[in-house]
């Protein structure tokens, strides 16, 4: 099936126009020569065009307009190749990159600036489409998927008792860190599929090296409590090897007493244990703790770091709430611990277990 180009752009209620690449080269600009006429001010009379290249692919050149081309928010000096979804910006006209099959065209639409979005010149370049989702899909589908782990270790021995799973990725046009991950996973609305695809390649890769340590593995508020959450947890549990796991429930999604008692319950069903997550990060949630005591309190590292240098009242604070974990039959966990003299305090304050870069910094999985 032949495949055929379009361009599409956003109007101001959220509807969106395209247009197709029907032939090459491709032309847009304000004169009414184009064969796409943007009349818009930040554009030039002939801004770019699109060609075909001798790889097949589209390339983008820039007819040294005025304010610019930019694919991925990146200015183009001379000319570039393009891929689907690519976010191209015409001076300040947002438009994306699609494909579609050739026979599937949808009717012409005219350009209408009234209601096309268009940023006017001198401001930022508009965010109506999200860079890199093409790369950002094929990660969700395992390319560039990795991982890392950390270990938690007892605080009196230092003797390993679990790891911490942490996602990663090796895609090359797509960030290292989860946390910039997750930030484009927000803009698509996606961030529970990364979370569980992260679990899902850790854990298949983990599973024959671990030989039934017991693994933390972390979720985002958006999945926490949905049934198919608990089935891919149950499928997991089901895995040849599987380690033995502990969900790590984010601060933010600790809302409910009853939604909290109903997951532990669950939890426990398929033979799962807990965690409460940067506990003192916001709310402490001090009711749900007590009310549905978790297995673990991971206490967040911006409690912390530094502890040995904190005020006496600090220290009390920490050591206190400390001891309510304990006297709950929980286990606490101080995170971020990098130096021993913040061990030590940990220790007297009655820390059970410990997880920083002075016990061990997190290692590919596969070097587990």
């Amino acid at each position: 099936m032949s495949i055929a180009w379009f361009l599409e752009t956003m109007a101001p209620d959220g509807s969106r126009l395209s247009y197709g690449v029907e032939s090459l080269p491709f032309r847009v600009g304000r004169d009414a020569i184009n064969e796409l006429v943007v009349p818009a001010r930040g554009l030039s009379r002939r801004h770019a065009e699109l060609i075909e290249d001798v790889s097949g692919r589209l390339r983008l050149i820039d007819l040294d307009s005025t304010n610019g081309t930019f694919v991925n928010r990146q200015r183009i000096n001379g000319s570039c190749l393009l891929s689907a979804n690519d976010v191209i910006h015409f001076g300040n006209a947002e438009f994306r990159l699609g494909t579609r099959a050739a026979d599937d065209s949808p009717s012409a639409q005219a350009f209408d600036p009234d209601r096309t979005q268009i940023v006017l010149a001198g401001k930022t370049l508009s965010e109506n489409f999200v860079p890199f989702e093409r790369q950002f899909m094929e990660l969700l589908g395992g390319q560039g998927m990795s991982g890392a782990v950390q270990p938690i270790v007892d605080a009196t021995d230092s003797h390993l008792v679990a790891y911490e799973l942490l996602g990663r990725s090796t895609h090359p046009d797509l960030p290292q860190s989860p946390m910039h991950l997750f930030h484009l996973a927000a803009q698509l609305d996606r961030e529970a599929e990364l979370s569980k695809a992260f679990r899902d390649h850790g854990i298949r890769e983990l599973a024959p090296r671990l030989k039934g340590t017991t693994l933390f593995v972390n979720t985002h508020p958006k999945e926490t409590f949905e049934e198919q959450f608990m089935q891919a947890l149950q499928r997991l549990r089901c895995t040849a090897d599987a380690p033995n796991l502990v969900v790590e429930v984010h601060e933010t999604a600790v809302m409910e007493v009853d939604r909290m008692r109903e997951l532990a319950a669950r939890l426990r069903e398929i033979g799962v244990k807990f965690a409460y997550d940067d506990f003192g990060a916001g709310q402490a949630r001090l009711n749900e703790l007590g009310e549905v005591p978790a297995h673990f309190v991971k206490f967040d590292m911006g409690l912390i770091r530094g502890i040995h240098e904190a005020s006496e009242r600090k220290k009390r604070v920490v050591g206190d709430l400390v001891r309510l974990v304990l006297d709950l039959g929980s286990v606490p966990l101080a995170e971020g611990v990098e130096f021993e003299a913040e061990a030590e305090v940990c220790r007297q304050m009655g820390f059970q277990l410990i997880q920083g870069f002075l016990t061990g910094k997190p290692v590919p999985i596969e070097m587990v």
